[in-house]
């Protein structure tokens, strides 16, 4: 496993990691200690994606008339190919 802090990780790194975590547990029953180990920083990471993409919905911004705004997440809700 990764032992780069997770504070230093890029978004996609980060999420890399929390997947192969996520399928280790999933395919075996590591031992006890490693999966409270993997499960921590499962969580970590978990943590440190939700709080950078909390940051880029932040930062999103559209150019509109000459003046920079806030994207208006119902727009790209119901955008094509947009929301969930």
């Amino acid at each position: 496993m990764d032992q780069t802090p997770v504070a230093d990780m890029k978004f996609e790194t980060a999420l890399a990691e929390l997947e192969v975590i996520v399928a280790h547990m999933e395919d075996g029953q590591p031992a006890l200690e490693a999966s409270i180990a993997s499960y921590r920083r499962g969580m970590a990471l978990m943590q440190h994606c939700r709080s950078l993409l909390a940051d880029a919905e932040q930062q999103i911004q559209i150019l509109e008339n000459g003046q920079l705004r806030e994207v208006d997440r119902s727009m790209l809700d119901s955008a094509p190919g947009g929301g969930h």
